[in-house]
């Protein structure tokens, strides 16, 4: 390994607004060179000398690995790793490394938020304001829009692990019973409903599992159809879990009490979404942001300092690859 710890983050931007402290992560390296956004042919340049690379989302590719063995760590910004070629970075030896936990507390409140927001209906109460219809009304208040209470609701979390534990918590403190539900492709659980079994019991359904062949889809028409009339939805974890043309026609149809989700199945959704058609009443949609407060991009920061020190002291962690 070269003695000279040159160091580069492709996509900084991607996590830092400039609000962020880099100083855990650049301490770790003699040269740390930082930029805003790589495009794909800027790769290969940005690459020549380093012997670690930060990435959230910029590609690294088996032909991009093997034209720079002196690469020895991949320090992926995120949790997911599906931007860098695993199998490539075993062959060629170098360490890829990911980020764990650090959005809990964000992901499980802006999940709570969005549940919250379909069951007060305050978007629509504050559009209504903006529209003068307090200012016309003949009485105190307006309650246009039917509003229920999530005490004594049921919960049903698909995805009991850390994150969906959270939200398990937090919904348990406004008073909601949580079940949980089995993920399709993984193996029986006493503890775990089969779908058919717990999506008729739920009032509320909030998604937390890892998209992947076996839970592509996993909520469909046929899904959507044995929730209870009127029941809620809420996605922050990808969007390719749920049929979204079929959400759309769940929620035109009326059998949805409402729907919120932070993720779509392409993001950005440069080429349109269905679920972005206008008209589609009771849906909630915020761009990914669930995992962005400040204090959870911080975190990121911290465990790439804690990955690349740890690697450099011959003891790696959060060893993916």
């Amino acid at each position: 390994m070269s003695s000279l710890r040159r160091a580069v983050f492709l996509d900084h931007q991607s996590l830092d607004l400039g609000d962020l402290d880099l100083s855990p992560l650049s301490d770790q390296f003699d040269e740390f060179h930082l930029h805003a956004a790589t495009a794909p042919e800027q790769v290969a340049e940005r690459l020549q000398g380093a012997v670690a690379v930060v990435s959230n989302k910029v590609m690294l590719d088996a032909a991009t690995l093997a034209a720079n063995p002196q690469l020895k760590l991949i320090l992926v910004a995120a949790t997911g790793t599906n931007n860098v070629d695993l199998a490539a970075a075993r062959s060629h030896g170098v360490t890829v490394c990911n980020c764990q936990g650090y959005g809990t507390p964000s992901v499980a409140q802006h999940t709570l938020a969005l549940l919250l927001a379909l069951a007060t209906r305050l978007c629509d109460y504050n559009q209504a304001v903006a529209d003068g219809q307090w200012a016309k009304a003949s009485q105190f208040c307006l309650l246009d829009y039917p509003i229920v209470e999530l005490h004594g609701k049921t919960l049903g979390v698909l995805g009991h692990g850390e994150l969906g534990g959270a939200v398990a918590r937090l919904a348990e403190a406004f008073g909601m019973r949580v079940l949980s539900g089995q993920i399709p492709g993984r193996p029986a659980r006493e503890d775990r409903l089969a779908l058919d079994e717990l999506l008729p019991q739920v009032d509320a359904l909030s998604l937390h599992c890892p998209l992947n062949e076996h839970t592509r889809h996993m909520i469909g028409p046929r899904e959507l159809g044995l929730l209870k009339k009127g029941a809620l939805v809420v996605n922050t974890a990808r969007g390719g879990l749920i049929d979204e043309h079929a959400l759309a026609d769940a929620l035109r149809s009326g059998h949805l009490g409402g729907a919120a989700t932070d993720v779509l199945s392409v993001e950005p959704p440069v080429n349109g979404n269905p679920l972005l058609e206008k008209g589609i009443p009771r849906l909630l949609i915020t761009p990914h942001s669930a995992w962005g407060a400040v204090e959870s991009r911080q975190r990121i920061v911290g465990q790439l300092g804690e990955n690349a020190k740890a690697f450099f002291e011959g003891q790696p962690r959060r060893v993916v690859s």
